[in-house]
């Protein structure tokens, strides 16, 4: 199967671009929205925000597949009587890859600003504490790029409890082929689910059944694809493969994951993908994902009568630095493939 990576790593970089935590990614849906136009393809949104792209294919059926345009992310707690801003997380940031990073605000009224995320302790000369002391969220904050003495110079900026606070990405794809940033959980999927639509439109394939394409907006909050079209009985969810300890997976292969912390997947859709793999002789890994959910866990937790398996390019350091690389997303999108074009 000749896969071309181009527009899929292209998707990625403008992917990349748009700043959108959990419970803000109108921007990030309305431009898959536009790709689904240039596509010449139906998109749809829900109340919640979930977009979803319909594909035609010979006949009906009630196949989907999921991935997450909603990152991690911040918000603004409370200002400081020194101009600083507090926060808490959105979703499960590992605060100690924060300390130091570049951020981006935004106001309710759209103003944007930029700052850092520092310790409160930030110096190693003036602070005896700057190496020890824990990045946690009563530990550390926000420093403005502005000039700001006190809380109402913060204020008359407009800067209020609630406001987003986004990290910069700081997206790289080497030369080796290795893909740097973070946030690939899981914009780095649905950059694949993107690149399979061109994929299939560009070669002019007509899939066995009609499918349709997910993209959610608050997965890291634990409830992005609890509703799903009435329609929908089968759902594969795409989302990164996790790496470390035993697991099998590494930043080449397409992760299935056999079940996480939800419990586990469909058996004969899990066997079904195996067979896929191991027929078009796909890089894959197998493996179990204790501390995991998916689109997957949370349709099914809010008793959707579907059934649900998980795939996903390997990604290393998750919630933290994220790395995979281009083998990952070839091997992601050969099954996918394989996947939609399977009777």
């Amino acid at each position: 199967m000749d896969i071309k990576l181009d527009y899929t790593l292209d998707m990625v970089k403008k992917l990349m671009a748009i700043d959108s935590p959990s419970g803000f990614t109108h921007q990030v849906v309305a431009y898959v929205g536009e790709i689904a136009a240039s596509l010449g393809l139906k998109f749809t949104q829900n109340q919640k925000g979930n977009g979803v792209i319909t594909l035609p294919g010979a006949k009906p059926s009630g196949r989907a597949l999921s991935a997450h345009v909603d990152t991690l992310g911040l918000m603004v707690r409370s200002v400081t009587s020194g101009g600083t801003l507090k926060f808490v997380r959105i979703g499960g940031l590992q605060l100690n890859t924060a300390d130091g990073e570049y951020c981006t605000i935004h106001t309710r009224s759209g103003k944007v600003y930029t700052g850092t995320v520092l310790s409160t302790s930030p110096s190693g000369h003036v602070f005896p504490d700057s190496s020890s002391k824990a990045r946690d969220e009563a530990n550390m904050e926000i420093r403005l790029d502005e000039i700001v003495k006190n809380k109402d110079d913060v204020l008359k900026l407009g800067i209020a409890p609630g406001d987003y606070i986004c990290l910069d990405t700081k997206t790289q794809i080497t030369p080796s082929g290795f893909i740097k940033s973070r946030f690939l959980d899981d914009k780095l999927s649905a950059a694949i689910l993107l690149g399979v639509l061109h994929h299939l439109k560009e070669h002019q394939i007509t899939l066995p059944y009609d499918v349709k394409f997910l993209f959610s907006t608050y997965e890291e909050v634990g409830h992005g694809m609890a509703q799903i079209p009435a329609d929908v009985t089968e759902v594969l969810a795409v989302d990164m493969g996790c790496i470390g300890l035993d697991l099998n997976c590494t930043e080449m292969d397409v992760s299935i994951c056999a079940r996480d912390s939800s419990g586990p997947y469909d058996y004969h859709f899990t066997s079904k993908l195996i067979e896929l793999a191991q027929a078009g002789g796909i890089g894959y890994a197998l493996d179990i994902y204790p501390q995991y959910g998916s689109d997957v866990s949370a349709a099914l937790r809010a008793g959707n009568d579907i059934k649900g398996a998980l795939i996903g390019p390997g990604v290393a350091a998750s919630h933290g630095m994220e790395r995979s690389h281009i083998k990952a997303v070839e091997n992601t999108m050969k099954l996918v493939l394989a996947y939609l074009q399977s009777e």
